[in-house]
């Protein structure tokens, strides 16, 4: 599946049904030696002092329709040990 295929669509919670977001509005980790998807990163709207990012691994994606992607919640990772496994500060 391309990058074009997937934008656009919106990202849904399979426990709430809430709208995380569109995949316009995240950012995907890619594995460059694989080219497949790691993770999803969704900016999380809260409230002003409860905003927090979800990371959500690519096996928390429940199923990829044509308008949307259902995502499970209870895989989130934490942001900041994710990001010190990548690596993006150094």
């Amino acid at each position: 599946m391309r990058f074009s295929e997937l934008a656009g669509k919106e990202v849904i919670s399979i426990d709430e049904g809430a709208r995380l977001g569109i995949i316009s509005e995240t950012d995907l980790v890619i594995d460059t030696e694989s080219g497949t998807i790691r993770s999803l990163i969704v900016p999380n709207r809260g409230t002003f002092l409860r905003r927090r990012t979800l990371v959500i691994p690519f096996h928390g994606i429940k199923k990829i329709g044509h308008d949307l992607i259902i995502v499970d919640l209870s895989t989130v990772e934490d942001e900041a040990k994710y990001l010190r496994e990548l690596d993006l500060d150094g």
